[in-house]
């Protein structure tokens, strides 16, 4: 069994972006510039969007946080993405999500502008992402991919089941790993809460990806011999072993699951630190103008 060191793959992967971005500057080509909306103080969203900063910083970007309280107004806030998405320094710009009720997630995610969408979550990077074009693929699954590719984990050919079906994940990952092109070519089976003798599905895949949210869901009877696992899930729950009080549970099982793949990633140090190193490629990305001409 080998455990697949997402720490590992950012830690190399941003520095592979840092040269980029000092090779980019020296030749004449501006900083990149991300920035970030963030609405009222929920914990996750704190601790996500001081990540991103911190990650910025490491690569050698400039970086904007813009606050809002939450009683802001969707007017308020749709007249601050009219406004990034006209300002010519920013290269691309996230608002974390989740946003308060009286905030429609999709009027804002489809007000951002698709060229500075490095979420890759506006309907024309889904749609282009869904064809084959160049787009800006969503952070996690774009994440995932190159996790794939850099341990050179086979996908053509085989038989990936997703379970889970987000927009975010589930979705973009299913035509990702089924379109051409390594990693991809798998045979994909999308699963969900209302799909029958899952146990079963799960039982015939080569790549399991652990999608939907509920600690430890993936158990032992799931898993065939030398699958190969992704846990995406991170869902705190209650420890008294922690300062915190709390600890990050994956999707699966990993005490009992990881004895039978041959690759597994871990719940946290797996896809959790590729998310944001694959915000900041898409951001390079644009910079480059290399997504939209």
């Amino acid at each position: 069994m080998i455990l697949i060191d997402g720490k590992k793959c950012s830690k190399e992967l941003r520095q592979e972006i840092a040269n980029e971005v000092t090779e980019f500057v020296a030749a004449g080509g501006k900083q990149p510039h991300l920035a970030a909306v963030l609405v009222g103080h929920d914990g996750g969203s704190e601790t996500y969007v001081a990540a991103k900063i911190k990650a910025c910083e490491e690569v050698g970007f400039k970086s904007t946080l813009i606050r809002y309280e939450d009683d802001v107004t969707e007017e308020e806030l749709l007249a601050k993405v009219d406004e990034l998405n006209n300002d010519a320094d920013l290269d691309g710009y996230i608002v974390q999500l989740p946003l308060p009720k009286h905030i429609s997630e999709e009027k804002i995610t489809e007000a951002i502008d698709p060229k500075k969408d490095v979420d890759g979550f506006h309907p024309q990077n889904v749609g282009r992402m869904t064809i084959g074009s160049p787009a800006f693929v969503s952070a996690t699954p774009q994440g995932i991919m190159q996790l794939l590719k850099r341990y050179e984990i086979e996908t053509s050919g085989k038989h990936c089941v997703v379970i889970g079906r987000s927009n975010i994940v589930g979705r973009p990952m299913s035509v990702l790993l089924s379109q051409k092109g390594n990693p991809g070519d798998a045979t994909v089976t999308v699963c969900h809460s209302r799909t029958k003798n899952l146990n079963e599905i799960c039982q015939q895949a080569d790549i399991i990806i652990a999608a939907l949210g509920i600690p430890e869901f993936v158990t032992k009877e799931m898993v065939k011999e030398g699958a190969v696992v992704i846990d995406v899930g991170t869902t705190r729950v209650k420890s008294d072993k922690t300062k915190s009080g709390w600890k990050l549970k994956g999707d699966v099982n990993f005490d009992e699951v990881a004895p039978k793949c041959s690759y597994i990633t871990p719940v946290p140090g797996g896809v959790g630190p590729m998310t944001i190193t694959s915000l900041l490629l898409n951001t390079l990305l644009s910079a480059k103008k290399a997504i939209y001409k």
